[in-house]
């Protein structure tokens, strides 16, 4: 193999590893964290062109966003299974189409979390999981 050859192949190889982490969801660079309760919490409006908001909810102390404690005791109470929070009582959502994704990855008394779910418009999302991705 002659030298630009193997330059060419270089670069091509750097090529290829940076298009692989271009199109990585962003979900794989969140941060890490051991110890205690924790979610890397995010929402991502339409097909993600309108942004993502994300924040790493700590539990032990609550911190991470503004509702943090009230999450936590949520989530307290589910034991961390996003799936069954109760749905905010009297909430009353317009029938408006603005897709928004929630996503939780972490782990809760030393169980791994994963949940994604996409709900119709912000609304139906708060009223569905009360504070846990109240990120605002």
């Amino acid at each position: 193999m002659t030298r630009l050859s193997k330059a060419t192949a270089a670069c091509g190889a750097l090529l290829a590893s940076a298009a692989l982490l271009a199109a990585a969801p962003a979900q794989a660079f969140a941060p890490r964290h051991t110890g205690g309760d924790y979610l890397y919490l995010t929402v991502t409006r339409g097909d993600g062109a309108s942004g993502t908001r994300g924040a790493l909810l700590l539990c032990d102390p609550p911190q991470g966003y503004a509702r943090a404690a009230d999450a936590c005791a949520e989530l307290d109470a589910v034991g961390g299974d996003i799936a069954r929070l109760a749905p905010v009582k009297g909430a009353m959502c317009p029938m408006v189409y603005a897709p928004v994704t929630a996503q939780a990855r972490g782990e809760w008394n030393g169980r791994p979390i994963a949940y994604r779910e996409r709900f119709s418009n912000g609304c139906v999302l708060a009223s569905r999981t009360g504070p846990v991705f109240a990120l605002d």
